[in-house]
This record gives C-alpha cells, sequence and structure tokens, in this order.
C-alpha cells in the first residue's frame, strides 16, 4: 500500500514538471514570437517615413503630354531644373505627346508608384469627354495621386501681321464674313486652345476652323510665317518670343484681368462679356504612390515654385502661382471638370 501511493505521488510529481514545462516552453514559444511582430511592426513604420524624407536616391523623371518648345514643356523645364537643386538628383523632362495625351496617360498610368516618374497631364486630359481617347478623361484620385498645382497660364488670341484685323472685334466681323473660313492653330483637339476657340466661337456667334499641330507651339507659327494659318490660340509662354519679334499679333487675353505686362492688351470678356478661359498644369503621381511621399514631393514642389527666381521666371512666362495642397488640387480639377461640360457637349468637340 506504501509502495503504491509513493508511485502514485512520483506520478503526479512527473506529470506537474511535464506541465509546467510545456507552459515554460508555450511562454518562449510566444515571447519570441510577439518579439518578432514587434520588430516587424516597428521596422515598416521606420522605413516608411525613412524612405520620404530620403527620396530621391536617383534621377526622377516627369512626363508631359506636350511637345518639346510648347507652353507646358517651357514651364516644366525651369521647375525641372529647381527640383534637381533641391533633390540634388537629376530631373528629366519626358516629352510623350500625341492620340490626345492618352500616350502619356498610359506610360505615367503604367509606371511603378515609387515617385520616381511623376506626370503633368494637360488640361484636356480631365476635362475630355468619355470615349474621345483611351485612357481619358481622367479621374482624381482613381486614376493618379494628386500631388500640387503648377499654376494658371493665360491665354491669348493672335493674328497674323498679314492678316487686315487690328481689334477682336475686327476679327470677329471679319469671322461674319467668311464663315468656316478662318482657320485657327491649336496644339492639339480637345486641348484647352482648342476649347477656348469653341467658347469664343460660341459666344462671338461666329464659325472658325481648328487644325491641330501635334508638334506644338512651333509647328503651329511656322505655318503662320508661311501665310497658311492666320489666327493662333495658345498660352502666353509658347508664343512670348514671337510676339516681342513682331510674327504675330496679340488681339485679346482670354483670362478675366489684363496682364500687368501687356496693361494696352484688352480682354475677350471686354468685347464679349463673362468669357473666361485659362490654362493651369497640375502635377501628379501614379495611383498607390505612398501618402508620405506624395507629402513630400508636394512640399518640395511648393519650395520650388516660391522659389523668387523662379517664380519671377513664371511671371514673365505669363503664369500667375496659386498654392494647393493635394486635396485642393482634387476640388480643383473636379470644379474644372463641371465647368468644361457644358461647352464640350454644346461644341461637340468630341
Amino acid at each position: 500500500m506504501r509502495l503504491q501511493n509513493m508511485s502514485l505521488h512520483n506520478m503526479r510529481l512527473r506529470n506537474t514538471r511535464l506541465r509546467n514545462t510545456r507552459l515554460h516552453n508555450m511562454g518562449r514559444h510566444f515571447s519570441g514570437l510577439h518579439r518578432v511582430m514587434t520588430g516587424f511592426c516597428l521596422a515598416l513604420i521606420a522605413a516608411m517615413p525613412a524612405s520620404a524624407q530620403d527620396f530621391p536616391t536617383r534621377p526622377v523623371k516627369i512626363i508631359t503630354d506636350s511637345a518639346p518648345g510648347s507652353a507646358v514643356d517651357v514651364i516644366l523645364r525651369v521647375i525641372a531644373d529647381r527640383l534637381t537643386q533641391i533633390w540634388g538628383q537629376q530631373v528629366l523632362p519626358v516629352n510623350q505627346p500625341g492620340a490626345g495625351g492618352s500616350i502619356a496617360v498610359r506610360l505615367a498610368a503604367g509606371s511603378p508608384p515609387d515617385g520616381y516618374t511623376l506626370f503633368i497631364p494637360a488640361l484636356s486630359t480631365f476635362v475630355a469627354p468619355p470615349g474621345a481617347a483611351a485612357n481619358l478623361p481622367i479621374e482624381i484620385p482613381r486614376d493618379f495621386a494628386p500631388v500640387g498645382f503648377l499654376g494658371g497660364r493665360r491665354i491669348i488670341i493672335k493674328t497674323a501681321p498679314w492678316l487686315d484685323v487690328s481689334t477682336l472685334p475686327d476679327l470677329i466681323a471679319l469671322a461674319k464674313q467668311r464663315p468656316g473660313e478662318l482657320i485657327y492653330g491649336t496644339n492639339g483637339r480637345g486641348r484647352l486652345t482648342h476649347l477656348t476657340g469653341e467658347l469664343l466661337a460660341s459666344r462671338a456667334g461666329i464659325k472658325l476652323l481648328m487644325v491641330p499641330y501635334s508638334g506644338g507651339t512651333a509647328q503651329v507659327l511656322s505655318d503662320v510665317l508661311g501665310g497658311r494659318v492666320p489666327l493662333v490660340i495658345e498660352a502666353y509662354s509658347g508664343v512670348a518670343g514671337a510676339i516681342e519679334a513682331g510674327t504675330i499679333k496679340p488681339l485679346a487675353i482670354a483670362s478675366p484681368e489684363r496682364m500687368p505686362d501687356f496693361p494696352n492688351l484688352p480682354t475677350v470678356a471686354e468685347t464679349l462679356p463673362g468669357f473666361a478661359a485659362s490654362g493651369w498644369q497640375v502635377m501628379v503621381a501614379p495611383a498607390g504612390t505612398p501618402e508620405p511621399l506624395v507629402r513630400k514631393i508636394s512640399d518640395d514642389l511648393a519650395k520650388a515654385l516660391t522659389d523668387p527666381g523662379v517664380n519671377q521666371r513664371l511671371i514673365g512666362l505669363g503664369r500667375f502661382n496659386r498654392p494647393m495642397s493635394p486635396p485642393e488640387v482634387t476640388a480643383f480639377i473636379q470644379a474644372e471638370q463641371r465647368m468644361w461640360k457644358p461647352i464640350l457637349e454644346q461644341t461637340g468637340s468630341n
């Protein structure tokens, strides 16, 4: 009996030791797992801001759907130079014109969302009618993450020196005498310059013939000098040199206010009350770009745009600055889309 009791006691003691050993091992296991998971989470948290703070560590591309020498291209290169200085890495403009901007949209949207490919779309890619071109219109934030507002640009109605008009009312009167005969060149179908021409024709009760130039402003001006195109609708920055040289003649500015540098140049609204059209550009990144990285690029872009040298250069090109945060960019684009929808439907510019 005594031996049996001792055996039971030893068995219970052994089971207790085994249970304690198992609990100890489980504790060690979960403690190790907890340390691993904690370390992994801390590494993720630490890595995210660090990647934004260290950006960029290699060259950055900025895609535009505008041709070399166009108004947007001129602005892009000014900004790219300053960002190169801020980042200490080369910022490379990439021109991808054609197909109403859809080529550039496809290239930019298909790029990795790592901040090393940015995109400056034309205004028209946001207001294009559905089906006008592949990948258009762009929707924010579905297709791209907004980064910042690059500023607005003033659109000017200009004529060739050999056309016998001196004012916008003269041009309207001539167009009424020759309906559908006066050609105006733009940097592409569906672009803001095209929409501005359609808005002008609609408001003035005239009919103009639009000819798109995929080669940009330089190609339009070549045909003006060659006597083939009498009318040009383009941003001031793309034709400033031609105006100064006297190869084209400005008639009116499409924005609501006169330009400080050209106080004698009337607005279209002085002839057609309420008329207003201004160009603008925004910078976006591929959808999925991490928010800390978007904020970093947005802040650095704001630094570049508010640099006194850059700001003065842009003002000289007929630009006006209007700093915006990424959410403000989204709201601005959506308002512009609502504004241009009626003229798209009215003119059938698709």
